[in-house]
């Protein structure tokens, strides 16, 4: 577990069987788990912001391993992440909580090799985000290009970070606009 202050944990799941066409054989399930944490630097300006980048990979492994849990069993194919900041922090902040001890741990802890995708902004509780996914081995893989849309109730307060880690079992229900398809990806975490 990481350095971090939890307040409280949410989960968010979807499945869905159909969109716009039959119904499918292998649905598409979605999950987010948030960690909503204390803000060392909320009312505050630092250059250094150590505080949240070091401590954050900790928190990855946890959150990956509530998500996949969420997943019920089945393996995570897509992933993203992001981030809300409560006002009296700043972006900035829930950007370096995503940086790269979190992604290379997002990363380990579902076999993947691609970049995550991510999303941050500023809010207040109650505020939505979209949350990107993408294949977790190979970014233009264009079946997952998808999103999960997370808030949460109660954070973040304004001196709090809302942080989100998403995954999907599959690509988007009934996907048919070509690129590169999964059995052609080299997993080389873009193509």
């Amino acid at each position: 577990m990481s350095d971090f202050e939890i307040r409280a944990w949410y989960t968010h799941v979807e499945q869905i069987n159909a969109d716009g066409g039959p119904a499918v054989a292998e649905p598409l399930i979605k999950a987010a788990v948030t960690a909503v944490i204390k803000n060392p630097y909320a009312g505050r300006f630092s250059e250094d912001l150590g505080e949240l980048v070091d401590p954050s990979g900790g928190l990855a492994v946890e959150l990956v391993e509530r998500c996949r849990a969420a997943l019920g069993g089945h393996e995570a194919e897509s992933c993203g992440k992001g981030a809300i900041v409560g006002l009296a922090g700043e972006q900035e902040h829930g950007v370096a909580c995503l940086t790269t001890p979190f992604g290379d741990a997002m990363r380990h802890g579902i076999g993947g090799t691609g970049w995550v995708t991510s999303a941050t902004k500023m809010g207040t509780a109650g505020t939505v985000i979209d949350v990107p996914l993408a294949y977790k081995k190979a970014l233009f893989v264009r079946e997952f290009y998808d999103a999960i849309t997370v808030s949460v109730p109660t954070g973040p307060r304004p001196d709090e970070i809302a942080i989100i880690a998403a995954m999907a079992t599959r690509g988007r229900v009934h996907h048919r606009i070509g690129g590169l398809a999964k059995a052609e990806a080299l997993g080389d975490g873009l193509r």
